[in-house]
């Protein structure tokens, strides 16, 4: 017999989830309520495919299979990422008895608030993966051809960068940063598509790049060739946006399903920034 969660009392017959839909960019949001009868050891994306089984919601109304992302199912892809009962997660790793044990009477689904909402739960994460383009979030290769061993990493620098090499670009970070606001931008009559995206760009650029992108910054700054970049990637987080803009309010490391420690990227990257400021300073 399979054990109880800790909180829940009984197996119910069947589980409410309420959704967040919307059924494209810019448009109005609506909620709808869905029952599906309960399964020990669901996941939400096992909910999210039973709710696309049946089609319909509690009233009886047909309706569309709702969109989500989700890739790897198993909590490296970092694709399906969204607000369950009001907390950003993953949903895969996100168990169903334990969310019942919390709130008995609905799961609550909805896309995640600091993106915009391409349909349902599904957002556009450009935003992200510009934050990792502005610090130069790779390791440099100039060509392919064997260039001999490379340096001998420390066996502490290994261990200090492990985890942030855990980061799989999921948004959770971002989606509980308060300094990390929603950007979303709507072409304009007569734009071109070229105009409007280099618009968006210029618009992310002066955002706030993200506790994600700092702690990649940090990583490849820590890197034997990724190094070569490392006063551009400083550069970066000196400019607008940049460490400076973070508000210390640590929601980022206590979301981050992989447990990076991106407050210490955060800080290590502050204090870096102020030693690459004071050597501009002498440069002059």
């Amino acid at each position: 017999m399979i054990a109880l969660e800790p909180g829940l009392k009984k197996r119910p017959e069947y589980i409410n989830v309420r959704v967040r839909r919307q059924d494209g960019p810019g448009m109005e949001p609506y909620w709808e309520l869905h029952k599906i009868k309960y399964e020990p050891e669901l996941n939400v994306i096992t909910v999210l495919q039973r709710i696309a089984q049946q089609a319909k919601t509690v009233d009886g109304n047909v309706v569309a299979p709702i969109a989500w992302d989700c890739g790897c199912l198993e909590e490296v892809c970092g694709s399906c990422t969204m607000l369950i009962n009001g907390r950003v997660r993953q949903s895969c790793s996100a168990l169903v008895d334990r969310l019942l044990a919390d709130n008995a009477d609905e799961i609550v689904l909805e896309p995640m608030s600091k993106f915009p909402v391409i349909r349902d739960l599904m957002v556009d994460r450009q935003r992200l993966f510009r934050s990792l383009q502005r610090v130069k979030a790779w390791v440099p290769v100039d060509s392919y051809f064997n260039l001999g061993a490379g340096e001998r990493i420390l066996r502490d620098t290994q261990e200090q960068n492990y985890p942030l090499s855990q980061c799989m670009s999921c948004g959770c970070c971002l989606d509980a940063c308060p300094q990390f606001n929603k950007i979303e931008l709507t072409q304009n009559d007569g734009e071109s598509d070229e105009a409007f995206e280099k618009r968006k760009l210029e618009s992310f650029d002066e955002g706030f790049v993200g506790a994600h992108a700092i702690s990649q910054a940090m990583l490849f700054n820590n890197h034997p060739t990724g190094k070569a970049l490392a006063g551009e990637r400083l550069e970066a987080l000196m400019g607008p946006g940049g460490v400076a803009a973070c508000g210390n309010a640590q929601n980022c490391v206590s979301v981050c399903p992989k447990e990076i420690p991106l407050t210490t990227s955060i800080a290590r990257a502050g204090r870096a920034t102020t030693i690459q400021a004071v050597k501009n300073w002498f440069d002059k």
